[in-house]
């Protein structure tokens, strides 16, 4: 199942070269397109009462992204740099999205909450809940050498989790071994849905093991993100929700929760 159309989110922020570098490399393992997409929040340049836009700042952040993508995908054969050209929250929001609908993956970054991020704070989230797109979403801290080797895949039997484990295949195609790991209300069940899961995996050729842990309504996220460091996994695939919560969790929590406190790339799908 190979990817042949991607996108990578680009701004000004220490963490883009990290997900260019990545998104290039997927690029070149599938042979695929790659589209880079420059957008962040910016204001108007003014002089005296009138407005212009772009502004100097905007330009040679503008500039400066295209130089680096450029740099970095020298000799792929299909690589396109895209400017929003917009500095409105609204407007970023909306081209973002609009432009990941026509993605086989879309490579965000996760919201920078130490305040100096120009990216929309809910850019994340926006994509991933209206572009109808998978979305692999790179934390604001630490290395990762490899994507996909060591995969945690939260299953909980919900369509969310059923779109996001299909789509993470083409990541996790060669990894040493997954972990699916099901959070259920009883063991009979956890262990039933899991074996589901490993069948399917093991007719794609991938080994996997699994685990269910019996929960209540607290602390769900706070163990799967605990598993995820326990296992040393280097991708976490689980399935977003909006109106829906994922089971046990209320609605909409669990996806904010992980956004916000993810340790390690995530593959989300709604």
């Amino acid at each position: 199942m190979p990817l042949k159309n991607l996108m990578v989110h680009l701004d000004q922020g220490e963490r883009t070269e990290a997900r260019l570098e990545f998104a290039t490399s997927l690029a070149r393992q599938h042979q695929a397109r790659l589209l880079g997409v420059f957008g962040q929040r910016a204001h108007a340049q003014r002089v005296g009462v009138v407005s212009t836009w772009p502004s100097e700042e905007y330009v040679a952040a503008r500039d400066a992204s295209q130089a680096a993508f450029k740099n970095a995908t020298a000799g792929l054969a299909q690589a396109e740099w895209h400017d929003i050209n917009r500095g409105g929250i609204a407007e970023v929001l909306s081209h973002v999205t609009d432009l990941a609908r026509h993605a086989d993956l879309v490579v965000l970054g996760q919201h920078d909450d130490r305040g100096n991020s120009l990216v929309p704070e809910d850019l994340v989230g926006e994509v991933i809940l209206n572009s109808g797109r998978p979305v692999l979403v790179f934390p604001y801290i630490g290395d990762f050498p490899s994507v996909g080797k060591l995969p945690l895949i939260a299953w909980s039997n919900a369509r969310e989790a059923a779109r996001a484990l299909n789509d993470a295949l083409p990541l996790i195609q060669n990894c040493d071994e997954a972990m699916i790991l099901s959070f259920a209300a009883g063991l009979d069940e956890g262990k039933v849905s899991c074996g589901a899961v490993a069948q399917h995996l093991d007719a794609h050729g991938i080994k996997s093991k699994s685990d269910v842990i019996l929960v209540e309504d607290f602390g769900i996220m706070d163990l799967l993100l605990n598993r995820v460091s326990d296992r040393g996994a280097d991708l976490l695939v689980m399935g977003a929700h909006g109106q829906i919560g994922f089971p046990f969790v209320s609605r909409g929590n669990g996806t904010r929760y992980i956004l916000q406190h993810m340790t390690v790339p995530v593959l989300m799908s709604n």
